[in-house]
């Protein structure tokens, strides 16, 4: 295991906690977006779960690589997800943001 992959990883499983994190917490700077984009609030607690079980399959990932890949994958596809969401939103400046969390979890599978 390199050390760029597991730095890649790790921040990669902060971002994504931080983002899960944040919509437990009810941050606005994510919240506002979630509502703006027509995202049921019945959603967020899902939402928030599949992002803190990603950072954790992640870290996990570092002694049981099976399970970092699967966690890498399902981060992927969700901020896909969320970028489409984005998108359809009419939102097109908002793409970015979760292309920017995507980055990490990407880089973490192609470096496993």
């Amino acid at each position: 295991m390199s050390t760029t992959y597991t730095v890649v990883t790790v921040l990669g499983a902060v971002m994504a906690g931080f983002s899960g994190g944040s919509i437990f917490a009810g941050a606005k700077f994510v919240v506002e977006p979630l509502t703006q984009y027509g995202v049921p609030r019945s959603w967020w607690p899902f939402l928030g779960a599949a992002k803190v079980a990603g950072a954790v399959g992640l870290l996990v990932g570092l002694a049981v690589p099976v399970i970092g890949t699967l966690a890498g994958i399902g981060l992927v596809l969700y901020f896909l997800g969320a970028a489409i969401t984005c998108a359809r939103a009419r939102a097109y400046g908002h793409i970015p943001f979760p292309l920017v969390y995507l980055a990490p979890a990407l880089a973490s599978l192609l470096l496993a």
